[in-house]
C-alpha cells in the first residue's frame, strides 16, 4: 500500500517543474491528484504524463474566480482534501531602485496573495488530520541582490504557516513550508543566465543543482503520515545551500 492510499490531493503550478514531479510520486503512492497551469497545452502534457488519477484544472492561483473553479472541481468530482500543495510561484529579479509597482503586485499577488486564497478557499473541503504545505524558498533568509520582492513574498508564507497550524489545531491539519533551494526547472531556465546558475552552483556544497525529483520526496514526506509530527517548520531542502 502507499503511503497516500485513498488521499486527495491537490498542487497548484503542477503542470512543471517540482509541482509536477511531486504530482507524478503521490499518484505513484496511492493518491488521487488535481493540478492547475495557466497554460492548457502545458497543462494536458501533464496529464499525459502522470497517466492516471489525476484532473488538470486550467487556472491562475493569482485569479479568485480560477480557484473557486479549481476547488468546485475537487468537490464535484471527489468531494474531499486530504492534502494541499500550495505550489504555484514566480520569480523574477529586479534591483532596488529598479522595482515597479507591477513587479511587486507580480510577485506578492501570485506568490502571498494567490496562496493564501488557494489555502482558505480549500479549507471548506479539507479533511480533519491534512496536510498543507506551501512552496517557499531558501532565499527567504538569503539576501540575494535583484531578488528582494521574491524573497519577501515567500519569508510571508513562514508566517502564514505559524498562524495558520493555531487556527487549525482544533481540525488537527498540520501546516508547513518546504523550501527548495536552486533547483533545475523550467522556471529557473527563464529567470537565471548561464553566470547565475554557475554563481549558484558554486554555492551548493555538491557543485550541483537540485533535481524537481529531490524535491518531490520531501513534499511526499510532508503529505504523508511520515511527518504526523511535524508543524510549522520551514524545511529547506537545498543540500546544505542556505546553511553555509
Amino acid at each position: 500500500m502507499g503511503k497516500l492510499e485513498g488521499k486527495v490531493a491537490v498542487i497548484t503550478g503542477g503542470s512543471s517543474g517540482m509541482a509536477l514531479a511531486s504530482a507524478r510520486k503521490f499518484v505513484e503512492e496511492g493518491a488521487y491528484v488535481f493540478i492547475t497551469g495557466r497554460r492548457q497545452e502545458q497543462l494536458d502534457e501533464a496529464v499525459k504524463l502522470i497517466g492516471r488519477n489525476v484532473t488538470g484544472v486550467r487556472g491562475d492561483a493569482a485569479n479568485l474566480d480560477d480557484l473557486d473553479r479549481l476547488f468546485e472541481t475537487v468537490k464535484r468530482e471527489k468531494g474531499k482534501i486530504d492534502v494541499l500543495y500550495a505550489s504555484a510561484g514566480t520569480g523574477n529579479a529586479a534591483m532596488l531602485g529598479d522595482i515597479t509597482e507591477q513587479h511587486f503586485d507580480a510577485e506578492f499577488g501570485l506568490n502571498t496573495r494567490g496562496t493564501l486564497f488557494t489555502v482558505q478557499k480549500a479549507l471548506p473541503l479539507f479533511n480533519d488530520g491534512g496536510s498543507i504545505f506551501m512552496t517557499g524558498s531558501v532565499a527567504s533568509v538569503k539576501g540575494f541582490p535583484g531578488f528582494g520582492v521574491y524573497a519577501a513574498s515567500k519569508a510571508a508564507l513562514r508566517s502564514f504557516a505559524r498562524t495558520w497550524l493555531n487556527e487549525l489545531k482544533g481540525r488537527n491539519i498540520r501546516v508547513n513550508v518546504l523550501s527548495p533551494g536552486p533547483i533545475a526547472t523550467p522556471m529557473q531556465e527563464e529567470v537565471l543566465t548561464k553566470e547565475a546558475k554557475e554563481m549558484f552552483e558554486s554555492l551548493i556544497p555538491r557543485g550541483k543543482m537540485g533535481q524537481s525529483e529531490e524535491i518531490a520526496t520531501a513534499a511526499l514526506f510532508l503529505a504523508s503520515d511520515d511527518s504526523n509530527f511535524v508543524n510549522g517548520v520551514d524545511l529547506a531542502v537545498d543540500g546544505g545551500f542556505s546553511a553555509i
